[in-house]
């Protein structure tokens, strides 16, 4: 087993640039980041600053126009299972219950090496991962959406992903919906010993989740412009870190780059 400071994912000199109808927009450059076994991190910045560009590169759905990303000392030059993504939207198969949606992804990852019994009881350990084992046999239409992201969690967890990529799974949520979220996503982490890249908007969802912060400059051309180390012991209460003097420090450094070292450029105008 490798150890939890190993390197994992290591993205170097990574650039992106895409072809559009006006010519090349330069969406990445210079995207220097290392990610160790079991850490979790966050990136945050303006709306256009390449954060779900970033994680498409290291989800495989993207080829950068330049440099090298690696995970497990091999290549990413394309999707693959070893690195699950959870989208803003669900993307469940409203024609499937929540128990085939998640049975369908661990079909495809494992049905060469275990029999219809064990996929059964892989999809019903990740439904209970998530608390949703009542929700089996209902449909997408029949659950709410915070029940809904959990089953895509839950789908992605199940394929034993070496890497969980989520791009704002929570961003459509209501406020209160989203911090039972969270907290669960702490506990599967913590249980899981989950390697977790994130994209979010939300400073305090951030602090709150990271164990780095990676703070993007503004686009066009958009890079890594400071990285925030979240020292913070887990398990994390949303509670009582409210009254810790090291989560106020630490928001209050995400918000000054975000607000004053990177004011966006609609702000600057106005």
């Amino acid at each position: 087993m490798e150890p939890r400071d190993a390197k994992f994912i290591d993205i170097h000199q990574a650039e992106m640039v895409f072809n559009t109808s006006k010519g090349q927009f330069h969406a990445l450059r210079d995207i220097n980041l290392t990610v160790r076994k079991g850490e979790f991190v966050t990136l945050i910045g303006h709306s256009g600053c390449g954060k779900s560009t970033l994680l498409n590169l290291i989800a495989g759905l993207l080829l950068p126009s330049d440099g090298v990303l690696i995970c497990a000392n091999r290549e990413i030059a394309g999707p693959s299972p070893e690195r699950a993504v959870v989208f803003q939207n669900h993307s469940l198969l409203p024609w499937l219950t929540c128990h085939e949606n998640i049975h369908l992804g661990v079909e495809r990852v494992f049905s060469a090496t275990e029999n219809k019994s064990a996929l059964k009881e892989r999809t019903k350990a990740a439904l209970a991962m998530v608390g949703l084992t009542a929700a089996g046999q209902k449909r997408p239409h029949e659950i709410s959406g915070g029940m809904k992201q959990r089953v895509g969690i839950a789908r992605a967890l199940a394929m034993e992903p070496k890497v969980l990529l989520m791009d704002e799974p929570f961003g459509a949520l209501d406020a209160l919906t989203r911090a039972h979220l969270q907290d669960e996503l702490l506990k599967i982490v913590a249980k899981t010993e989950s390697t977790v890249v994130m994209v979010t908007h939300d400073v305090d969802e951030a602090v709150l989740l990271s164990d780095r912060i990676v703070m993007m400059t503004n686009g066009p051309a958009a890079t890594i412009g400071d990285i925030v180390q979240v020292r913070l012991a887990r398990p994390r209460e949303r509670v009582a870190l409210a009254q810790d003097p090291l989560y106020a420090e630490y928001r209050t450094s995400v918000l000054e780059f975000l607000y004053r070292k990177q004011a966006h450029p609609v702000a600057q105008a106005a």
